[in-house]
């Protein structure tokens, strides 16, 4: 357990990195949660539902005026028009995923463009025909993936390759997936990997695997759902043939929130690649007069269906501007900080009925720490949540905590450590 020496040298060391934070403006743009019995809440849950950046209630409540003034007329005369209003947030998002805006688009949830995207870069053949996932996968893409394959007539059971740590270790290794994806490439059309994934926290070497998986004859995508908004991507760099992602997490859309996709540059002008069309997906300069053959555009925007929503875009639309004045560089920095800072207090608790099982590698990792409670005993994660603090807790064993470097502190990771120190 912490002594009382070393919370107070933690307590000094929290308000002086704080103090020196060059990130630290930006807690005020966002709104936390109400106090619980009279306790100020600790928010570790950015990696579930990001925090609403004040801003986007004016935002939102912009689209409703406009709405209520300007009705129909609002597609092409508000104050942002609707018509190209996915438009407004590309630049943005593109810059947070590390890719051009042609390879960027705004659109669906993030399982729908999933499967939009399989349908294009998924197509197997009698003897091509396995996908690559992780094993304890989010159960979304798992569910997603095996669809697909029962769909073109395969079995999972053949076709599923599922990737497993080594007996004994929580976090797969980077050598074991490149030794999986060259052992099995004549066999594989499709690695689909998470970028983090959601139970350990561990965020995959997406430039390595990309590169095994393209060597090896196959198609590779990733779900981006806990590293988009939370690692420094590069997408486009790292030759991804296609990613996907929510925006209600790090990304701070708002519940339900429409999320993004990526096709690689490459594969812009590859009008012949297999799609589900719709409207939205066509020809901007000749949409409109309503033809019978489906034109797609250039780029990502191509595999559009529907029209934008236009009050999640609002939303998020505030959020990106967060994001670009802080950047993602600094974004990273702090991040690595502020998670490390947490690992070391959680450490210097020193009890063995938990541990961290995220990698300790900060290349590894995200914002979040995963701590296994070896019991598997839920009360301590009930215990931490009447103290105020917002983690959440993964069957069988694992309560998430994630620190978010925009709107959490180092007093936030001192204070989180202090109660859960008191708690075991």
């Amino acid at each position: 357990m912490m002594t009382m020496n070393n919370q107070s040298m933690n307590f000094d060391s929290a308000k002086e990195m704080d103090a020196a934070d060059p990130l630290r403006g930006f807690r005020e743009r966002f709104n936390f949660p109400l106090e619980k019995h009279g306790v100020e809440p600790i928010y570790f849950t950015g990696n579930s539902l990001g925090l609403m950046p004040k801003k986007a209630r004016e935002y939102v409540d912009q689209e409703l005026e406009d709405w209520s003034r300007l009705a129909v007329a609002g597609h092409l005369d508000a104050k942002h028009p609707w018509l190209p209003y996915h438009e407004f947030l590309t630049e943005q998002m593109a810059a947070v995923v590390g890719a051009s805006p042609i390879e960027t688009v705004v659109m669906n949830s993030l399982t729908v463009n999933l499967h939009l995207l399989m349908v294009s870069f998924y197509r197997p053949t009698s003897d091509r025909h396995k996908i690559v996932i992780e094993k304890g996968a989010f159960p979304s893409d798992q569910y997603a993936v095996k669809s697909q394959i029962k769909f073109h007539g395969f079995d999972p059971q053949g076709s599923l390759i599922e990737l497993t740590p080594r007996e004994g270790e929580a976090a797969l290794r980077t050598e074991d997936i490149i030794e999986t994806l060259e052992r099995n490439g004549d066999s594989i059309a499709l690695v689909m990997l998470g970028g983090v994934n959601y139970y350990t926290g561990q965020a995959f070497d997406m430039q390595a695997i990309t590169k095994a998986g393209q060597g090896a004859g196959a198609v590779v995508g990733f779900d981006l759902a806990h590293a988009a908004g939370n690692l420094k991507l590069e997408m486009h760099d790292w030759d991804v043939d296609f990613a996907v992602w929510c925006t209600y997490k790090y990304l701070n859309g708002g519940p339900g929130a429409v999320a993004g996709a990526f096709v690689h540059e490459r594969h812009a002008r590859e009008f012949g690649l297999p799609r589900f069309a719709g409207w939205w997906g066509h020809d901007k300069e000749t949409r409109f007069l309503m033809g019978p053959e489906f034109k797609p555009l250039a780029g990502a925007e191509g595999w559009q269906i529907s029209n934008p929503p236009i009050l999640q875009m609002a939303a998020l639309r505030a959020s990106l501007e967060i994001f670009e004045e802080a950047g993602m560089d600094a974004i990273r920095r702090k991040s690595v900080k502020l998670t490390g800072y947490l690992e070391s207090l959680v450490e210097r608790i020193g009890d063995d009925r938990i541990e961290v099982i995220t990698p300790r590698d900060p290349d590894q990792r995200g914002c979040q720490l995963s701590i296994r409670v070896k019991t598997g005993d839920k009360s301590l994660y009930e215990e931490i949540s009447g103290h105020g603090v917002y983690a959440d807790w993964r069957e069988p064993d694992v309560i998430r905590v994630t620190p978010v470097p925009l709107y959490n502190s180092f007093m936030d990771v001192y204070r989180f450590a202090d109660i859960l120190s008191d708690c075991l």
